[in-house]
């Protein structure tokens, strides 16, 4: 591979990196704390991208002037450019239901529990509510109704979760973090789709059949289908 396609891959790298980090699409990677690292890295790839070609340039004007002619490098090297156009070009979907129920719960004991939200239904992540309910037996939910958002997920049972992606890092980390739903459900239960439930606290809890951890029970009175939110990962767990 010559220094020309060598620039050109670090070229489009850079590019899709600075695409993916100046819109939403880098959330399908990496946690959002790392758009500022992302950027950066962008923009290093394309100046050493330009200053590559630029070199090879002069170097080649003066092999010419001084030889008469250059050797021309196997164009087959070019076909390494195909996997970065679809990097550019094709988004892959963020990780769902199949990854959710091949996975243990990722759930963990904090340190402390911050104050309930006052409002009425209290909004709180998946992460929250299930370290709440499992950790410290619902204490601070008792008499509180709650919402929270996240994707749907039916084990082998057909029995539902609502399930959110937890990232340390990036999304080949991801865990993730369930609550099993009873109470008032939507008649038809479909995979991967985003609902906002309201409910009570159950004290119920279940064990994960992939790793034995807690996943503690929500009692739904209303869920109602919503989009998929900007971030669709929860970084709430390691903060």
């Amino acid at each position: 591979m010559n220094r020309h396609s060598q620039a050109a891959v670090m070229f489009l790298l850079g590019a899709a990196l600075l695409h993916a980090g100046s819109t939403d699409l880098y959330l399908r990677y990496v946690k959002a704390a790392l758009q500022p690292l992302l950027l950066a890295s962008g923009a290093v790839l394309v100046l050493a991208a330009l200053a590559t070609v630029w070199y090879e340039r002069r170097r080649a004007r003066a092999a010419t002037g001084e030889h008469g002619h250059s050797h021309p490098e196997p164009r087959v090297s070019w076909l390494l450019l195909l996997p970065l156009l679809a990097l550019i070009l094709v988004a892959p979907p963020a990780l769902g239901s199949y990854s959710a129920l091949r996975s243990g719960t990722a759930l963990q004991k904090p340190y402390t529990y911050g104050k309930l939200p006052a409002a009425d239904p209290a909004p709180l992540s998946v992460v929250d509510y299930a370290s709440r309910a499992a950790y410290d037996h619902g204490r601070s939910l008792h008499g509180r109704q709650v919402r929270v958002t996240g994707f749907l997920a039916l084990d082998h049972s057909g029995a539902p979760y609502l399930v959110r992606m937890a990232l340390n890092c990036c999304a080949a980390d991801a865990q993730p973090v369930k609550v099993a739903l009873t109470g008032t459900l939507p008649p038809v239960l479909r995979p991967d789709a985003w609902l906002e439930v309201t409910g009570t606290y159950s004290p119920r809890l279940a064990r994960d059949p992939v790793n034995n951890g807690p996943i503690p029970y929500l009692k739904v009175t209303s869920a109602t289908p919503v989009p998929v939110p900007h971030d669709p990962y929860d970084e709430t767990w390691n903060n």
